[in-house]
């Protein structure tokens, strides 16, 4: 007679264990970003100058290496958060969860564009064959990659956010406006990457992805926290 009840409660351990493992690789993903994209990344690509860039790349290869890790870093934490996302929605919302892990997917594979160039780059700079205006032309183009694969991206930064959001605000397992939140996010990212590769003068375009930022970071600090509330249903 009791065995129903155990079976809820044993399975209700395993989603807050699975939600709190989500939570791990999305703060991963949090902290190597801001660490590789927000901190390292303008110690060695000086956007508009390539010649400076090279400069940094060869005196700064450490620094530049540790970039590159930490790009690899952003790709592998980004690909298991979306494949642990899955494995926590899949049982009442597979269609969202599919949709949510092969955008995430697409997130990583963006990324992973940005780390190839990065890769590149240093492999040029620190080369000793070709000549000096030939190094800074292969620098300015994997600068651009790199620059449009994190910009461009930013469309599927913002469309996976909307399986997320969906799911948490008709499932209820999590407060609401949270999933209200990050949905709002999603479209701040689409605005603003829209807008930027438009040509559209927007003064306060950055602060459309804000919501996405508040949204995240509450997303991570729920699933490390709390986990998953139990299914109401």
């Amino acid at each position: 007679m009791n065995k129903q009840p155990v079976d809820l409660n044993k399975e209700q351990k395993q989603s807050i264990k699975t939600a709190r493992i989500t939570g791990v690789w999305y703060l991963m993903m949090a902290i190597s970003g801001i660490l590789g994209f927000m901190v390292f990344h303008s110690q060695i690509f000086v956007s508009g100058d390539p010649e400076q860039t090279l400069t940094n790349l060869v005196e700064l290869e450490s620094t530049g290496i540790i970039r590159l890790l930490l790009e690899f870093a952003i790709v592998i934490s980004q690909a298991l958060t979306a494949i642990w996302f899955y494995k926590l929605f899949k049982d009442k919302y597979e269609w969202e969860a599919w949709t949510l892990g092969i955008w995430g997917m697409v997130n990583a594979i963006a990324i992973m564009i940005s780390a190839i160039s990065i890769a590149s780059a240093l492999g040029v700079a620190n080369s000793d064959t070709g000549a000096l205006e030939d190094k800074v032309l292969l620098i300015q183009v994997f600068q651009s990659i790199i620059s449009n694969a994190w910009g461009i991206g930013g469309l599927f930064f913002g469309l996976w956010l909307f399986p997320m959001g969906f799911m948490v605000i008709k499932s209820k397992r999590m407060p609401v406006w949270l999933g209200r939140v990050i949905v709002l996010g999603g479209i701040g990212y689409l605005i603003s990457t829209v807008i930027r590769y438009a040509g559209i003068d927007f003064g306060f375009n950055r602060f459309l992805t804000l919501p996405a930022t508040i949204g995240e970071f509450w997303m991570i600090g729920y699933l490390l926290i709390f986990g998953i509330r139990p299914i109401t249903e």
